[in-house]
């Protein structure tokens, strides 16, 4: 049922912005913790169900406080966030991954966490202004029935809804749409394609399968390999996200008066410069002194497989080279390596609409890559 408040309550003025960050030990989540710290600084709540991580903001920024909270328990929410009254702006960078994308469970699982927040914010917050809602590139596409390879297209934020499947993020939009509009309280959704970022907190985290990959080739004097289709290996798949674009568009969508609205824009959250895993495999190589072979591609490759006795190797790495004590699946999951290589479906899409409105941050997918190489470096994740 939704919660019903005078709309002209949530319309006071807050003298400072005050972020909620649901997900913060993530990829964006991080990201974004440490851009409203110190480019912007906002007083920040930063939530997670897990501890924090190392680089965490607790002892470096007052105005940073750190809750764990198990978002699926509506008493355990209730009790640990009904006191985030001064919250202006709700970010949503988390989702539920126990149940299989596109499965009604997943569905019920998402909408359960974010309506336990919503249920025990939305009455006590008044001077919320913005949830800003981060979902993904495959807001366009069913992973239900059979899939066959898609002709290429740029996906905008006016195509239709996939008709096929249980997709989550339909579920949480329509979940905004009817509660917020009671208090209108305006609202965004951003969509990226594929993060890069630095985070041993992240189920689908392409950085650490990269680096872990090329530590060990290294290690074990292995060929660097790519693992997957043809068509992946050689035409635009794809769009690379990274996280401090993906963040800085979480606080420009969220902050911008001229694209407020009580309805919800939707904005693809992207790097936005096209490229092919064929041009940039050998450069990503070379980023970390690997002998890159001749044959780099192979069809019948598998990350899964290669590495399912490597646990021991990286745990090797670890103590010699002195970095942050993680086991290899911490920061690596191959199944969702090989997933991406092999992707039936192409997730390219246009960021028209961001730019026009004023959004011009971009990188390039081997910017994008090397700076998230040297930063988990810098952080002693990997040699």
């Amino acid at each position: 049922m939704a919660l019903k408040k005078s709309n002209k309550n949530h319309k006071r003025a807050s003298t400072k912005r005050v972020a909620a960050i649901f997900g913060v030990t993530g990829l964006v989540g991080r990201e974004l913790a440490r851009l409203l710290s110190s480019k912007y600084s906002w007083k920040m709540y930063g939530i997670a169900r897990r501890g924090e991580q190392q680089s965490s903001l607790d002892e470096k920024d007052e105005n940073y406080h750190f809750i764990s909270c198990d978002l699926f328990d509506p008493l355990e929410t209730r009790q640990k966030l009904s006191s985030l009254e001064d919250v202006t702006h709700i970010y949503w960078v988390t989702w539920a991954s126990q149940y299989p994308l596109d499965s009604l469970e997943c569905c019920e699982q998402n909408r359960a966490m974010l309506s336990n927040v919503l249920d025990t914010i939305l009455p006590k917050a008044q001077s919320l202004k913005h949830v800003s809602l981060q979902t993904g590139m495959k807001h366009y596409v069913s992973l239900c029935g059979p899939v066959k390879m898609n002709d290429f297209s740029l996906y905008d934020e006016g195509c239709p809804r996939a008709s096929d499947g249980n997709n989550f993020y339909y579920v949480q939009e329509d979940l905004l749409r009817e509660r917020l509009s009671e208090y209108n309280i305006a609202w965004s959704v951003q969509r990226p394609g594929l993060i890069t970022g630095c985070s041993n907190k992240t189920l689908y985290n392409f950085m650490g399968c990269l680096c872990i990959y090329a530590s060990i080739c290294k290690e074990l004097d292995l060929p660097f390999m790519f693992g997957g289709s043809k068509e992946c290996w050689e035409e635009t798949y794809i769009d690379v996200s990274d996280a401090r674009l993906v963040a800085e568009q979480h606080i420009w969508a969220s902050t911008d008066d001229q694209i407020s609205s009580n309805e919800g824009e939707a904005f693809n959250a992207i790097n936005g410069v096209s490229f092919t895993w064929k041009e940039a495999w050998p450069l990503i190589g070379k980023k970390f002194g690997l002998e890159v072979p001749e044959k780099m591609f192979s069809a019948e490759f598998s990350y899964s497989r290669t590495m399912a006795d490597k646990a021991g190797v990286w745990s090797e790495i670890v103590k010699k080279k002195g970095l942050v004590e993680t086991k290899m699946d911490d920061l690596a999951n191959w199944v969702f390596l090989d997933m991406l290589f092999r992707c039936p479906l192409k997730l390219s899409g246009t960021r028209a609409k961001a730019d026009s409105l004023g959004f011009k941050k971009r990188y390039t997918a081997l910017q994008s890559i090397s700076y998230w190489i040297n930063q988990m470096r810098e952080e002693k994740l990997i040699p």
